[in-house]
């Protein structure tokens, strides 16, 4: 069973990655910036979550990866993969 510290280390790092996620969603969908521009920061989001809780791509695939992919479409009208690989 989990320790009182990892627990709370845990929710931080939930509630680090959520903020952030929250910002490069609201920073795309409020900006002037380009498709490759707003692609680079999901991926960003990407790479920081993984920094967060390595070796959950699939979760961060499945959470968030949508929430990009509707933004995407509805401001650029893109329905491609967002990440490969």
């Amino acid at each position: 069973m989990p320790s009182r510290e990892e627990l709370e280390e845990e929710d931080r790092r939930v509630r680090q990655l959520r903020i952030a996620v929250n910002l490069a969603l609201s920073v795309i969908g409020q900006t002037d910036m380009s498709l490759t521009q707003a692609q680079e920061m999901v991926a960003a989001a990407r790479s920081m979550a993984l920094r967060l809780f390595p070796g959950k791509e699939l979760a961060f695939d499945l959470i968030y990866l949508p929430r990009f992919r509707r933004l995407l479409a509805e401001r650029f009208g893109y329905s491609r993969p967002i990440l490969s690989g």
